[in-house]
């Protein structure tokens, strides 16, 4: 991966951590990166992200939230709801999907959209906003 995709990564990754920055403007960014999609992966404490056939994996310093069996789409949508009217940040984000049993969430810059997973391959896909 080159340098500069590798630092803007970075860049985002923290921005997102601190809540200096939402969704929206992270995915651009990315974009204009060359960054194709990225997976948020809450077990393992790490993001994937892939731009053509470079990826670059960085921790993910994600609450310590225990996951439960059971995923919950309705009270997983209401935190991706209040994420897009920005009243949601990324720590609180993540602390609310994973109570809501996401594992993690790949997310398809080109196609648009999220797949938030469960622990037994539920999943809920989530179109951006227009």
């Amino acid at each position: 991966m080159n340098p500069h995709t590798a630092d803007i990564i970075d860049d985002c990754l923290q921005a997102s951590l601190s809540g200096a920055r939402h969704f929206g403007q992270i995915v651009a960014e990315l974009a204009a990166a060359g960054v194709e999609s990225y997976f948020a992966d809450y077990r393992a404490r790490r993001t994937t992200y892939y731009a053509g056939p470079a990826q670059r994996t960085l921790a993910l310093p994600a609450p310590a939230v225990d996951i439960p069996a059971r995923f919950d789409a309705g009270a997983l949508v209401d935190a991706i709801r209040g994420a897009q009217r920005g009243e949601v940040l990324y720590p609180e984000f993540m602390a609310r999907s994973m109570a809501a049993g996401c594992v993690g969430y790949m997310v398809w810059i080109g196609g648009r959209h999220v797949v938030y997973m469960g622990r037994d391959g539920q999943t809920h896909i989530e179109r951006f906003p227009s």
